[in-house]
């Protein structure tokens, strides 16, 4: 049977819970039904837009954009604050429901999950019926609402899944893709950020169509291995499997939110060097080797990307830890600034397991490069004298400067 993933995303999740917590302590007024927004300081509004109502994208209002534009755009925008622990509670609730119909699903952010459906498919009529019978629950039991995209594959989805709101269920299957997705703006592809975006333009690539329909060696000429995945996702190509497995409980891992966000792959690999080090040091005091590293990005408008890789080999070295974050933020990196970035692993296995030898471990060894050497021992020296964690702090330190 063919494989079918349904992407399920909550319709504006902060302004959405909070509206539905404020209705339950007896609020009059809906803010889902108002111009309003969720972000920034109520007094001094300063911050960004975390989320907003259909009413406030009416006014031209962004998520991510300054609290202090969209009162611009809107004077009589009613702002909330954010209340993150009581998203959690509500995320938490909405995963548990949907663990009633499988526990394949995939959490990738507080309000977002993939669903495999392919096994339980024949409990049910059909994939709709089943995608509808979720989202009514939904709305009757917690008060809010979803839009649940079925394909079978992850990309595919999540991109049925943006398709109109609120409240809805969307096909984009395989055969879907040239009548549904290829007329579209080729910013409204997955991971097609502004500069990519802006790049294609300059070739006369407009639509997601033109862009799957282009010449992909054109394509890798100018927007490399980024432009490889873009090229893939317009023509409805995603091989990822959903990861339904709990990664934090087989895996360690450790992102950090920056002080301002990344602009240039500099910035970004000289936070991953603080990243490596500690999830590095957190294998090797477990006693544990990683076959499997992810990395994550969260950009500066909130959308979220995760990209992972398995190891040749396993390992705890650091300095692999990294090599392998860049390359694989390199793959996915849209261009846009960075606000957050994480490296993940998991597959783990006892350090002393016996490992599976190659054709290359029977080479004669180079020494180690006498530079990196050097480094390890003077890290060596710090984390002695102020503690484990000395390294990662002083990476932060230097982001704030």
């Amino acid at each position: 049977m063919s494989p079918v993933i349904f992407h399920i995303d909550v319709n504006s999740a902060y302004l959405s819970w909070t509206a539905v917590e404020q209705l339950k302590n007896g609020a009059k007024v809906d803010l889902r039904e108002i111009p309003s927004i969720i972000g920034g300081d109520k007094k001094s509004r300063h911050g960004v837009v975390l989320a907003k109502s259909i009413s406030a994208k009416k006014y031209g209002i962004r998520t991510g954009e300054p609290v202090v534009n969209a009162f611009r755009k809107c004077p009589n925008l009613v702002m909330e604050q954010p209340n993150h622990r009581m998203y959690r509670e509500k995320s938490q609730k909405l995963m548990e429901y949907l663990r009633g119909f499988t526990t394949k699903i995939e959490q990738v952010s507080v309000d977002e999950c993939y669903l495999d459906f392919t096994d339980i498919a024949d409990r049910f009529p059909s994939p709709l019926d089943a995608a509808f019978l979720m989202k009514n629950g939904i709305r009757e039991r917690f008060g809010f609402t979803v839009n649940i995209g079925i394909s079978e594959n992850k990309l595919l989805a999540k991109m049925a899944s943006d398709f109109e709101k609120p409240d809805k269920v969307h096909t984009l299957f395989l055969r879907e893709v040239p009548v549904k997705m290829w007329p579209l703006p080729l910013g409204e592809l997955f991971m097609a950020g502004r500069s990519s975006v802006e790049a294609l333009k300059k070739l006369e690539i407009n639509t997601i169509g033109d862009l799957a329909n282009a010449d992909l060696s054109l394509i890798e000429l100018h927007l490399k291995s980024h432009g490889k995945m873009l090229w893939e996702f317009a023509n409805g190509i995603d091989h990822s499997p959903v990861q339904w497995e709990q990664a934090e409980a087989k895996g360690i891992g450790n992102s950090t939110t920056l002080a301002e966000d990344a602009a240039t792959y500099e910035e970004v690999r000289e936070v991953f060097v603080g990243l490596a080090e500690s999830v590095g040091r957190r294998l090797r005091k477990a006693g544990q080797k990683a076959n499997m590293v992810s990395m994550e990005i969260k950009y500066h408008d909130f959308q979220s990307i995760s990209h992972q890789t398995q190891l040749s080999k396993p390992t705890s070295d650091e300095q692999v830890l990294l090599d392998t974050a860049c390359r694989l933020f390199q793959e996915a990196w849209t261009g846009e600034p960075v606000r957050l970035l994480g490296i993940r692993t998991a597959k783990l296995v006892d350090a002393g397991e016996p490992e599976q030898m190659s054709i290359f471990d029977l080479e004669p060894q180079k020494p180690v490069d006498e530079k990196r050497q050097r480094l390890n021992a003077a890290m060596n020296q710090i984390r002695k004298k102020y503690g484990d964690d000395a390294v990662m702090k002083a990476s932060r330190m230097k982001k704030v400067k």
